[in-house]
């Protein structure tokens, strides 16, 4: 099995039987809890639909490790994630909306550290109508062609 160099390195593990279900029944709830909090925070908090979407994309992808192999991720979670599917998904589509979905996180997640660090929390909420507009129409696109699409995929190669 590709994985056995994952759990060999600490980054997964496998995830006991007794446990399996439980943290199944987690995942389950935590991306559609994501997935509707990122349609909720739409169009008020743009850039927070962004990383709950990106999240409930996260979670489906440990969900589908989960069922179909398994495992968990244990070090490094949203690396190891990508670098797992890397080796055991041929859909190149499916990887790449993956990785566009990380890279919006990663995006968000330092404009938020950013606006932390400089104390403009007050400009990162209100910002300009240009740039609410903006954020607005991203998060729109990102659910749409990104999330959305993702998740269908996935959900297809669980049934």
């Amino acid at each position: 099995m590709q994985l056995d160099e994952f759990v060999e390195k600490g980054l997964a593990k496998k995830i006991i039987e007794t446990e399996l279900q439980r943290y199944i029944d987690f995942l389950t709830n935590s991306y559609k809890e994501n997935l509707e909090h990122c349609k909720l925070v739409l169009k008020s908090f743009p850039r927070w639909s962004i990383i709950s979407g990106y999240y409930a994309m996260h979670d489906i992808t440990k969900l589908f490790l989960a069922k179909k192999f398994q495992i968990k991720i244990d070090a490094k979670v949203h690396k190891t994630v990508i670098r797992i599917m890397e080796k055991i998904i041929e859909d190149k589509t499916l990887l790449k909306l993956l990785k566009i979905g990380y890279e919006e996180f990663t995006k968000m997640a330092a404009d938020l550290v950013e606006a932390r660090n400089q104390r403009q929390r007050a400009k990162y909420y209100t910002g300009s109508e240009f740039m609410k507009e903006k954020y607005k129409q991203e998060a729109e696109i990102f659910l749409n062609e990104t999330v959305s699409l993702y998740i269908e995929k996935i959900n297809s190669i669980l049934k």
